[in-house]
């Protein structure tokens, strides 16, 4: 028979440990995505700059569907409660 254990005293915040190293991976893994980026960026920039001008473009109706919710857009031409239009 195999003895038992009480782990419970070594314990003194449960999951912390697993959350800080959860936590650590994230930040490396971001450097090494970081400098992943920035080398194919420098090897490949002649094939970027035919791109450029074609992703400016694109970016122009993509900003214009993510950037404009917050400025009350869906209201317009409603009538309010005195019947006149706002």
């Amino acid at each position: 028979m195999m003895p038992t254990h009480d782990h419970s005293a070594h314990d003194t915040s449960p999951g912390t440990a697993t959350a800080k190293m959860s936590q650590r991976s994230k930040w490396v893994f971001g450097g090494f995505a970081a400098i992943a980026l920035v080398l194919l960026a420098f090897e490949h920039r002649v094939h970027l700059a035919g791109w450029l001008p074609w992703l400016i473009l694109l970016a122009c109706p993509l900003m214009h569907v993510f950037m404009h919710g917050g400025h009350g857009h869906g209201g317009h031409g409603t009538k309010s409660d005195s019947g006149d239009e706002k």
